[in-house]
């Protein structure tokens, strides 16, 4: 009986270091690619973006990001802090999220072309965003859950069944 509760355990521990993995966010590496320049666009035509960027506030890379030198290591925390709370927005590409964000921080910047594309890398995933929700106009937390952290809790939940069970027998 204590080999079997032994493995419960194992898998209990698995399935929730499984749901921290799942809970990661990243920046898709292909929210730096040129966006519209393919032939095929006409084909794929990408719906509007839902989320404001024009009214985003830029000033969080411009006073960060600048030139002539355009230190990576502060160019790239800027870009991470302006752009993960929008991750699953930026990394839908059928959306036109990224191609518009990167238009609104070239304007408002001046930044050379590539720049962040060509500093901002951090592994084959893409740029690793903390797990915070996104902030609402008013400055509170959103309320709305991502399918990733509904991923998380059901992860949670059932560890917790899992282990409420092994403690029952």
């Amino acid at each position: 009986m204590d080999s079997s509760r032994d493995v419960w355990l194992l898998a209990a521990v698995l399935m929730y270091l499984a749901g921290l993995a799942a809970g990661s966010t990243f920046i898709s590496d292909t929210v730096f690619e040129l966006h519209g320049s393919a032939g095929r666009s006409l084909l794929q035509a990408k719906t509007s973006c839902p989320i404001d960027l024009e009214g985003m506030n830029s000033t969080i890379i411009t006073g960060k990001c600048k030139g002539p030198q355009y230190p990576a290591n502060l160019c790239c925390a800027a870009f991470k802090e302006l752009a993960c709370p929008f991750a699953d927005q930026l990394n839908d590409e059928t959306n036109d999220c990224a191609s518009t964000m990167f238009s609104y921080i070239n304007l408002y910047g001046k930044y050379p072309p590539g720049l962040f594309a060509s500093e901002c890398r951090e592994g084959k995933e893409g740029l690793a965003c903390p797990a915070t929700p996104p902030e609402s106009e008013d400055g509170n937390a959103s309320a709305d859950f991502t399918s990733q952290t509904l991923a998380s809790l059901l992860t949670l939940l059932i560890c917790a069944m899992v282990l409420v069970f092994l403690l029952h027998t």
